[in-house]
């Protein structure tokens, strides 16, 4: 049997050099290190910030609280850790075209053209509203949901 993808007349077979399995781990490998080198460096910068990252998302809950509630802190490390994991989620939302450059990078040679026409529209898109549907999230969702709880 022949295969399917090299009979259609809109897809011209490539006949540049195959690489082998261990050349695409070593890609993998350096695109993942680039990725993660991107959140890094951004979750380094927006350390200083990190109380008031925390504190801005926090906002919709405290302002939910019976007048004179507070939030309390039930584990010995949770003053420290909880800002610096909502700074590493921040700065992983802000790293995240990086991180999707690099996988396209590492998806993209495979890719026909046709295919590849198809990925800007739809990873801009996805972008867009993914960023949306965050602000929906904080703006509308949080404050009826805590109101609702408190």
């Amino acid at each position: 049997m022949s295969d399917s993808r090299s009979q259609d007349p809109q897809d011209p077979q490539d006949d540049g050099p195959q690489e082998t399995f261990i050349s695409h781990l070593v890609e993998l490998r350096s695109r993942i290190v680039k990725a993660a080198s991107g959140v890094i460096l951004v979750f380094v910068s927006l350390v200083y910030w990190a109380p008031n990252i925390y504190n801005l998302f926090a906002r919709p809950l405290m302002e939910s609280l019976p007048k004179g509630g507070r939030m309390i802190v039930t584990d010995v490390t949770g003053s420290f850790f909880v800002p610096m994991k909502v700074t590493l989620l921040v700065a992983f939302l802000i790293a995240l075209p990086w991180v999707l450059y690099q996988i396209w990078q590492f998806v993209a040679p495979g890719l026909y053209q046709h295919e590849k026409r198809l990925i800007v529209p739809l990873v801009s898109s996805s972008y867009i509203l993914f960023i949306c549907g965050v602000a929906f999230a904080y703006f509308l969702v949080f404050p009826t949901v805590f109101h609702f709880m408190a």
